[in-house]
């Protein structure tokens, strides 16, 4: 593809999209994109709604049998995932990773639970994009209305949310600020404030104004939020939060293997364990709780073929079946399939010329027929 002569200036004025480009290389890249038809964007998303629907189903057996330690959360967390669970809390947004080839069924690399990012970039940047080519084709993507749909539901109309990400970081500000304005066109009151800025006053959180936080979106991380010095108001209930506690469950990559163990031969799984001597072959060893294709090794016979760097590993690892991904004149792709209010509501592809995708993999558009 040509990539429009004024994308730039287009995409930071028009829609405010500020992050295209990191250290100097392009992250959201117009020189190519993916073309879908319809059968395919039917596969995708019927396999996103089975694994929404698994991913639900192993929260319940979970909080039923109490299995917290196989995930690796600290119990100060599991009467807060019990609660949120039992009480219904609502869940907003999460994408799930798949390596599609077209050909076979997509399966599943990892579920982004609690803090995806690359959201406004597939709801936004790249419908303008099909705007600007082809207006008169079409895109898997109603995350935008989807998200406006679910604000809606959530029952918080006489409430203001608090919308919180971290200091200096333009990918997760960039994401807050645009879900915050999903709750704004939801008819919902809003205000901003930084994870630093949180503050309780012994009885409630404030914000800068000490004005009371009632509801608290938070892109960070909950397994971050828990080991700070007001980790335990917040799962003390003295705040709503969203994702909810049980999000938890979901949102480490643990989750994979207990999948693997309670859906077997699924055909949009991968075969997952806690050791690298229970699968054949070439195995993924990932951290789990790493973000972002941090601490990530390939391994085959035992001997490490790829692998990232990164802070991640403490915990342990989960070793995953390697399905390579496709490679597509030395790019392999990863469709992050996004679902709201968990229904299937669009993908995005991340692009990167290594089979890690990592923060600074680009964003490439996508259209079907």
């Amino acid at each position: 593809m040509t990539p429009r002569p004024d994308w730039r200036t287009r995409v930071e004025t028009e829609l405010g999209f500020t992050f295209h480009t990191i250290g100097g290389a392009p992250y959201w890249d117009e020189t190519a994109c993916y073309r879908f038809d319809a059968a395919e964007i039917d596969t995708i998303e019927t396999a996103v709604g089975e694994l929404e629907k698994m991913a639900i189903e192993l929260v319940d057996r979970v909080v039923r049998q109490g299995s917290y330690e196989r995930l690796h959360i600290p119990k100060v967390a599991w009467s807060a995932i019990e609660q949120s669970w039992r009480e219904g809390h609502k869940n907003l947004y999460g994408r799930f990773d798949l390596r599609c080839d077209g050909q076979s069924p997509p399966k599943l690399l990892e579920y982004n639970a609690d803090t995806p990012t690359a959201l406004f970039e597939a709801a936004v940047v790249q419908w303008d994009w099909l705007q600007s080519h082809w207006p008169d084709r079409d895109q898997f993507n109603s995350i935008h209305e989807r998200l406006i749909e679910a604000w809606r539901n959530f029952g918080l109309k006489r409430t203001c949310v608090h919308f919180a990400a971290v200091k200096g970081n333009a990918e997760d500000g960039g994401t807050v600020d645009y879900l915050r304005d999903t709750a704004v066109q939801a008819g919902l009151d809003t205000a901003r404030v930084y994870i630093e800025d949180l503050g309780w006053n012994g009885n409630r959180f404030v914000d800068l104004e000490n004005q009371p936080i009632e509801v608290l979106f938070k892109l960070y991380p909950w397994e971050w939020l828990i080991s700070e010095p007001f980790g335990k108001q917040l799962l003390s209930g003295a705040v709503r939060v969203i994702e909810p506690p049980w999000k938890m469950i979901l949102s480490n990559k643990a989750a994979l293997a207990l999948l693997s163990e309670e859906f077997g031969e699924h055909p949009n799984l991968l075969p997952t364990a806690f050791e690298p001597d229970a699968l054949g072959g070439t195995v993924v060893q990932k951290p789990i709780f790493g973000r972002e294709g941090a601490n990530v090794r390939i391994v085959e016979d035992g001997k490490v073929v790829t692998e990232s760097d990164g802070p991640y590993g403490a915990e342990g690892y989960v070793y995953q079946t390697q399905a390579a991904l496709p490679s597509f004149e030395g790019n392999y792709p990863v469709i992050g399939a996004w679902v709201v209010a968990s229904q299937p509501a669009g993908i995005g592809i991340r692009e990167d010329t290594t089979p890690i995708t990592r923060d600074t993999s680009r964003f490439v558009p996508h259209y079907f027929e």
